[in-house]
């Protein structure tokens, strides 16, 4: 069976450490900000709780199948009772688990996520696997590649998406680069982001890439699809979200929320993979963006970046509600 959407990158078991004596210290532009506990002290929380399967890509994956595509997840775990969740987790959301690899000779990543009022810092460990891309049956329609590992094994995993796309130009991409990833520059990564139909990052991950000191949304897309990328959005928190494509530029301001967030890990993915889910519906990239912040809206009420995903029909009974201003206007 063809696969609408196969979803490539590392994945993960989340534990939500909710805070509740800490401080947050901001610079004078309320940005820069840092979290702060006593240093050599017993610091009490209020509660954990492990989320499977969790992970840019993995959360992309589970986005795609709760909008009825046809999608799949290659991602390694390591062949111990951490993988087996991740398995289940993925399974029991439809998301096609036969890409996946278990390394019977490293763990399944495991990330600790400190959450303390409504934002998270989350602790990461990549585990370093012998990463290669699956023989496929089959040519996906899009690949969506996203965060993964640092290492010699995750540049040779690289070229080798780039080899299948190139020897399969049919095959679409959307690529949502993790922070090992913008580590490694756009020069070695030149020919993921020639190959690129769809880009996704945010305002200050942008100047990193590029370079550059600018905040104009417009040079900011500009110079990403200078890169290659067909179509780039770059996002600014609660300013919105703006797209730019062959056709024109657009931005968005984010859905108002429902009620206060509860926290916001997963809001980035749920607007970008539900973006390419949309476009591969068939929706206009504007009008698609405008689900993906509307699936974001809804994710940051829950705890963790799956459980508020939505399937098409309450996210377009959403989209029939929305405030006169939830509109994407030309820049």
């Amino acid at each position: 069976m063809q696969h609408d959407f196969l979803a490539i990158g590392d994945t993960t078991i989340d534990a939500f450490i909710r805070l509740k004596d800490a401080r947050v210290h901001c610079d004078l532009n309320d940005e820069d900000c840092e979290i702060c506990m006593r240093y050599g002290d017993k610091i009490p929380y209020e509660f954990v709780e492990v989320i499977p399967a969790v992970g840019n890509a993995a959360n992309a994956a589970v986005s795609a199948a709760r909008l009825g595509l046809n999608s799949a997840l290659r991602a390694y775990v390591g062949d111990d009772a951490d993988g087996a969740a991740c398995y289940a987790a993925l399974e029991k959301d439809k998301v096609d688990t036969s890409l996946m690899v278990k390394d019977p000779k490293n763990k399944t990543n495991y990330h600790y996520v400190l959450w303390y009022e409504v934002d998270r810092t989350i602790l990461i460990k990549h585990e370093h696997y012998a990463y290669s891309f699956p023989a496929l049956a089959e040519e996906p329609k899009w690949l969506y590649l996203s965060s993964m590992s640092e290492g010699d094994a995750a540049v040779t995993y690289h070229a080798e998406i780039s080899k299948y796309l190139i020897e399969h130009p049919s095959v679409k991409l959307a690529f949502q680069p993790g922070t090992f990833q913008m580590r490694m520059g756009k020069e070695a990564l030149k020919d993921i982001y020639a190959r690129t139909e769809i880009f996704f990052c945010n305002k200050e991950e942008a100047q990193r890439i590029l370079g550059s000191k600018s905040t104009d949304a417009n040079e900011l897309m500009q110079g990403i699809r200078a890169l290659g990328p067909k179509i780039a959005v770059v996002t600014d928190g609660r300013k919105g979200s703006s797209i730019m494509t062959d056709d024109g530029a657009w931005h968005s301001p984010m859905y108002p929320d429902p009620k206060p967030p509860l926290q916001r890990t997963g809001a980035g993915d749920a607007a970008a993979s539900t973006t390419v889910a949309y476009i591969i519906l068939g929706l206009p990239p504007q009008e698609a963006m405008l689900r993906g912040l509307i699936n974001s809206a809804n994710v940051v009420q829950e705890i963790g970046a799956q459980r508020g995903l939505m399937p098409r029909e309450k996210i377009e009974d959403w989209y029939a509600k929305r405030p006169a201003d939830f509109a994407a206007v030309p820049l």
